[in-house]
């Protein structure tokens, strides 16, 4: 385990980082699809802007979680990257 995973196990205990936690995580994990779908294919923000139509500062601001984006926002992301968006709840 690093220590990152020991410090949030750490600060799990804590309610009110748990509750900060689980209210971002949706947000986190929409960043992290996206910045491993886009760099999967080798492809940097600006061309996907590009290809999607979404403004490069726009996907910046979604990749740091400092705006939650719009489902079509999302399609067209997902389409400029070749892919399907999916949405699921577990």
């Amino acid at each position: 385990m690093n220590d990152l995973h020991k410090y949030l196990d750490k600060q799990m205990n804590n309610p009110a980082f748990r509750a900060e936690h689980e209210a971002t995580r949706a947000e986190f994990e929409v960043a992290r699809a996206l910045i491993e779908a886009r760099t999967s294919m080798n492809m940097t923000q600006k061309e996907l802007a590009e290809r999607s139509g979404i403004r490069q500062s726009n996907i910046s601001r979604i990749e740091n979680c400092t705006c939650s984006p719009t489902i079509s926002t999302l399609q067209m992301l997902a389409k400029g990257l070749g892919k399907e968006l999916s949405v699921s709840f577990r």
